[in-house]
């Protein structure tokens, strides 16, 4: 079995009190370990990665490889997704790599990242692809609860200028939280103090996992 080997951010690196920004540094801090360039963090970007969860309506079982695996249609990008956003359709580019998994408990971003995510080499491709220029990441429970989601979108686009958010404001969506936004996003810690509260509820429950790719 080979060992995938994780650079953990330090102390002394900004992060906020949003688990989707946790999320990007983590990334972009083990591109740079592997002599990668840092994304953007793209807040447009970041909330049609959000859109992109919650066209899945919950469904852990529709994620991955599966009998019921699917994924959203890439016209619900323009007609859905960046509407949704606030963000121009015009200004939407390919998206280069894509990450999304599925668990029926909360984790840290940090766990999410190294064990949610990356899965296998397939992840790592997507990850330390060179084409990447910007990320966008988001978190949602279903509901405020039970399964997670974590997505992450590359693009090849061009910092303010891809994925560009009329008025320049990111709108605030919950549940869920999405990176780039300065966003604390407080309900992400609500839902963390309810797995404290209610742990067995959890355990109790099969995990599910997958990551899939473009």
């Amino acid at each position: 079995m080979k060992l995938f080997l994780f650079h953990t951010v330090t102390a002394a690196q900004k992060l906020t009190n949003n688990p989707a920004d946790q999320l990007v540094a983590a990334l972009n801090s083990n591109r740079t370990a592997h002599k990668g360039s840092s994304l953007y963090d793209n807040p447009g970007l970041a909330c049609i990665a959000l859109q992109y969860i919650k066209a899945y309506e919950g469904e852990c079982s529709a994620v991955g490889g599966g009998g019921n695996a699917k994924k959203p249609a890439d016209s619900e990008f323009a007609e859905t997704f960046a509407p949704n956003c606030g963000v121009s359709a015009s200004s939407l580019t390919p998206i280069t790599g894509r990450l999304l998994g599925c668990e029926t408990k909360y984790v840290p971003p940090s766990e999410a990242f190294s064990s949610i995510l990356m899965k296998n080499s397939k992840s790592l491709e997507i990850l330390y692809d060179k084409n990447h220029t910007e990320v966008g990441a988001a978190v949602s429970g279903s509901d405020g609860g039970s399964p997670y989601f974590w997505c992450v979108l590359f693009s090849s686009g061009k910092a303010n200028s891809s994925f560009a958010i009329e008025g320049g404001v990111a709108k605030i969506m919950r549940p869920g939280c999405f990176s780039g936004a300065n966003d604390e996003c407080s309900s992400a810690s609500d839902l963390i103090r309810r797995l404290k509260v209610w742990p067995s509820a959890a355990i109790s429950l099969a995990v599910a996992a997958y990551v899939f790719g473009v």
